[in-house]
């Protein structure tokens, strides 16, 4: 008897984030691997593991993550100095892959520079620049479903995502690149009264060397001693509180290569505030105990004008486009 077989192709990730990333982006808020029925009832601990077609290969993979959702949340209350949580395998491995390689290289004038004393990095928070894929994962780590899970982590109710993407997005740093220990802006600049309440900084560098630098550092309070430190590296994520105590960054500048960058997608979580008194706090920046002197007049300094700009920032309504214009032709003639 003779037997005759047909060969069957099943798509990977990768195939079908490239079959999303060219629908158009009013389908996309319709199809692709999200759940057809992201509804979450109210007062559900457990988000609905069911494998429809949609879900087989998820931009977040909630079934796995759920069945952790009980101990990452103590170990999230545990952890110090402020609560926190570094993920491994935050994603598929083909998706962060995937969006690791479309990251968008330095030279693209879309950039906002974020070049002062006190950090030196690039951002892009425009929304419509992302590339097709990394657009899609910031969806769904700004959707409904994925903001009630982080409830669910760190026991803070009522989140909400930015869709603006405000300070965040996408961030790049090359080699001499820093960001000096700070605690966050309080509120949202254009949004009044929402309450900056929770990060979430996802990391794509593959390969990245420990020898160049780039660990995130937590230190507490009192900026006496750093608690805890985590490197960079692809598909590992990190979420934490923030607030007037939460002092963190990256201090000593990048040792990588010409070629390589340290990149990561910052999301930012509020929660709205509508009869909250407490005044609007700019970023913090705070000098080491090994910081010299003048290292640490320099540092409070640059803090003041940043306070001033992010003053005029909220009251005027301009975006940091503006600014990086002018941080940009400074920097090109030092």
């Amino acid at each position: 008897m003779a037997f005759s077989f047909v060969a069957v192709s099943i798509p990977t990730v990768a195939d079908k984030l490239d079959e999303i990333a060219k629908s158009s982006r009013d389908e996309w808020k319709t199809s692709g691997l999200r759940s057809l029925n992201p509804a979450i009832p109210k007062g559900s601990v457990l988000m609905a593991c069911a494998q429809t077609v949609e879900e087989i290969a998820p931009l977040f993979d909630y079934c796995r993550w759920n069945s952790q959702l009980a101990e990452l949340s103590r170990q999230y209350a545990a952890n110090s100095p402020l609560p926190h949580v570094f993920l491994g395998d935050f994603l598929d491995a083909a998706v962060a892959g995937a969006i690791a390689q479309e990251f968008p290289r330095t030279h693209t004038n879309a950039w906002i520079q974020y070049k002062h004393h006190n950090e030196n990095k690039l951002g892009m928070a425009k929304r419509e620049l992302f590339p097709p894929r990394l657009g899609r994962v910031t969806d769904e780590l700004n959707s409904p479903r994925f903001v009630a899970w982080l409830s669910q982590l760190t026991g803070i109710p009522n989140l909400i995502a930015d869709p603006t993407l405000e300070g965040g997005g996408m961030h790049q740093s090359a080699r001499g690149g820093f960001l000096n220990l700070h605690t966050d802006f309080s509120h949202h600049h254009y949004q009044k009264n929402w309450r900056r309440r929770l990060n979430l900084i996802l990391y794509l560098n593959d390969a990245w060397q420990p020898a160049w630098g780039g660990a995130i550092e937590f230190w507490d309070s009192g900026m006496k001693q750093c608690f805890s430190k985590y490197p960079p590296r692809l598909n590992h994520a990190v979420i934490f509180n923030t607030d007037d105590r939460c002092f963190h960054g990256f201090p000593e500048p990048l040792s990588c290569p010409e070629k390589e960058t340290r990149k990561s997608l910052a999301l930012y979580y509020y929660t709205v505030e509508q009869d909250s008194k407490a005044a609007p706090r700019s970023t913090n920046y705070r000098a080491r105990p090994t910081d010299s002197m003048a290292e640490s007049a320099m540092i409070w300094l640059d803090k003041q004008a940043v306070d001033l700009y992010s003053r005029a920032k909220a009251r005027f309504g301009f975006s940091d486009q503006w600014a990086s214009k002018i941080l940009g032709v400074i920097s090109k003639k030092k």
